[in-house]
């Protein structure tokens, strides 16, 4: 009879204090139940940053201070895509005053263009995305962009509104090396997720292969895109580890290496 292998432990790969997740979702599914213990068990496996982001005004009420006494918490806050035929002005007024008087919110977003779903229509995406935009430039805070199936357009917005070379990093990226090539060149950065490890995500490896390393940061997305070898559980921070092997391995360099590099970058990023 055989038997399944058991599946490595994230602890295992001793990765030294200094890794970064720059994007969570700490309040969705299971991981709100326990997010002490999710940031004991992400601090165990060397993360020791978490960008936890806070969608809509309404959650941002009931949650930001679930977070006080967590320093190792930053806080991105903005409308998703999916929601922005709800973006009316009062809407964005209450996001723009916490996003103004919480130093703890260190970025707008996650803010974009999703076509793949389309739970929003594009009309009023693009609406909510650009008054995001405008926000962060007002503000003078980086930018998260959300972007699927929808990288032209994204591009397009993003260059009428004058954010070539200010400070915005591309989400859960996902696609090849010829988009990575054009978002490096626009002076931006680039967030690799646990899709990375997916076994046919064979354009995104070659992505991770070129993008250079200081404009390279990681995520979870959680509690979404569990990399393998959890793909299909809940993913959470301390899993980010096994992204960053696969970029290590992929880059055919130093796994500490990568991980605090790519740590550096988040904090330097955001100034969390």
């Amino acid at each position: 009879m055989s038997r399944k292998k058991p599946r490595p432990q994230p602890q295992d790969l001793v990765l030294p204090p200094g890794g970064a997740d720059s994007h969570a979702h700490l309040t969705m599914g299971d991981l709100a139940k326990e997010i002490d213990e999710v940031i004991i068990r992400a601090r165990e496996c060397g993360v020791t940053t978490i960008g936890n982001v806070v969608l809509g005004s309404e959650a941002y009420e009931k949650q930001h201070m679930l977070f006080d006494n967590l320093d190792q918490v930053f806080l991105i806050h903005g409308v998703h895509p999916h929601e922005a035929r709800h973006y009316s002005d009062d809407e964005h007024e209450r996001i723009w005053n916490a996003v103004k008087h919480n130093p703890r919110v260190k970025a707008v977003g996650e803010t974009g263009l999703d076509y793949f779903y389309k739970h929003s229509p594009v009309e009023e995406q693009q609406k909510a995305f650009k008054m995001q935009l405008e926000m962060a430039s007002s503000l003078d805070l980086p930018v998260v962009v959300h972007s699927r199936d929808a990288y032209e357009d994204t591009i397009k917005i993003l260059m009428d509104m004058g954010f070539r070379d200010r400070p915005l990093l591309w989400h859960c990226f996902g696609q090849g090396p010829d988009e990575a090539k054009k978002i490096m060149a626009m002076g931006w950065h680039i967030s690799i997720p646990g899709s990375v490890t997916f076994k046919k995500n064979d354009a995104l490896r070659r992505a991770a292969a070129i993008i250079e390393l200081d404009r390279m940061l990681m995520e979870t997305d959680c509690p979404f895109l569990a990399p393998e070898p959890y793909r299909g559980k809940q993913n959470e921070p301390a899993l980010m580890v096994f992204t960053a092997q696969k970029i290590a391995e992929i880059k055919d360099m130093d796994l500490e290496k990568v991980w605090i590099q790519a740590g550096d970058n988040c904090r330097n990023f955001f100034q969390a």
